[in-house]
């Protein structure tokens, strides 16, 4: 069985349509060519992502997302750990939504669990230009609550 999870840690649950998250992020490995295996998106406090990236990482710093790949072949599966607090916060110094940040950071983990970086600068480029393709089929008409 495959599918996509949505929880809240150390957060009080956020408005996100769910559906509509979940139906972007298969039409993004879909159109990877890749398949939906399990996907779990959990949603917490950047305390809560702190003590995950030291203890699985040895990294002491806040994040935005801290990604676990567990696919096999063109199976996407993984857990994907985001910060509400530093969505909120990246979404004022970059002057856009919420919404569309936190859009954002999900798509930026799903395309770690097909495969891509963005350790150099020309593998930056290349993640947020997927990023911003991948943002530019979202309907966030569909998502204002």
């Amino acid at each position: 069985m495959s599918g996509i999870q949505i929880f809240f840690e150390d957060v009080p649950s956020i408005k996100i349509k769910n559906n509509t998250l979940k139906k972007n992020i298969k039409s993004l490995i879909s159109n990877e060519l890749k398949d939906v295996g399990e996907i779990a998106v959990v949603f917490c406090s950047d305390n809560y992502l702190l003590d995950i990236n030291k203890q699985y990482l040895n990294h002491n710093y806040y994040t935005d997302i801290v990604t676990f790949d567990y696919g096999e072949n063109s199976i996407i599966s993984g857990d994907l750990f985001i910060s509400v607090d530093r969505v909120v916060e990246n979404a004022g110094i970059f002057n856009t939504a919420f919404q569309r940040e936190l859009f954002r950071v999900v798509f930026h983990g799903v395309l770690h669990l097909i495969g891509y970086n963005d350790k150099t600068d020309e593998e930056k480029k290349e993640m947020r230009g997927k990023e911003d393709y991948y943002l530019s089929e979202v309907d966030f008409g569909e998502i204002e609550l």
